[in-house]
């Protein structure tokens, strides 16, 4: 579900898995928590999104599919990936301050909330402390990224078709550690291994 083309084909196939978890739990059997499943996969489905497309972006600007894709996007959401494209030394995406929050999230926060979701997904207790410190990561990264775009607006959403619908899509995108934080912090911890 974490890619451009195949996720349409994984969304059937987790609904599918969530329902053979709910028929395993119905008759008895020892399963993980639902929402342990759901939280998990929220979280690789937004690291992976982010984390693709913002590599795509820092190494592989110049092919077809990002072309395609991305520039489409920024045209029609955001001017920061349409606006003076591929103009800049690395290439990719203009947008100012949007480089150095590809390389900071690249290198760091998404393949840590990824890992640690799959460890989560494992009933690791590691993964469920690592979980919830990436999710207060994420928050922080929320109020930083909004605060970009907002303070650039004037660049990022001006000539563009949904100016407002899209400042709000990357508002919604990384709203994923507000749902997890709370269950993160109240869940029985000792259903987690060592």
């Amino acid at each position: 579900m974490g890619a451009n083309v195949p996720g349409i084909f994984g969304l059937p196939l987790f609904l599918y898995g969530l329902a053979l978890l709910r028929r395993s739990l119905k008759s008895g059997l020892s399963v993980r928590p639902i929402m342990v499943t759901l939280i998990g996969y929220l979280v690789i489905l937004d690291a992976g999104l982010n984390l693709q497309g913002w590599i795509l972006d820092m190494v592989a600007n110049h092919s077809l599919i990002y072309r395609v894709l991305y520039t489409a996007w920024g045209n029609a959401f955001d001017a920061g990936y349409f606006w003076h494209y591929n103009q800049l030394w690395i290439g990719g995406a203009s947008a100012p301050g949007e480089k150095g929050w590809e390389v900071a999230l690249i290198l760091t926060v998404f393949p840590m909330r990824i890992a640690a979701a799959i460890a989560f997904l494992q009933m690791k207790r590691w993964g469920h402390q690592w979980l919830l410190v990436t999710c207060w990561f994420g928050v922080v990264i929320w109020i930083g990224y909004v605060m970009n775009m907002t303070v650039y607006a004037d660049v990022r959403y001006s000539g563009v078709v949904f100016p407002v619908l899209g400042w709000w899509i990357y508002d919604i995108m990384y709203i994923t550690p507000f749902l997890a934080i709370p269950y993160l912090h109240t869940v029985n911890r000792e259903i987690f291994t060592d």
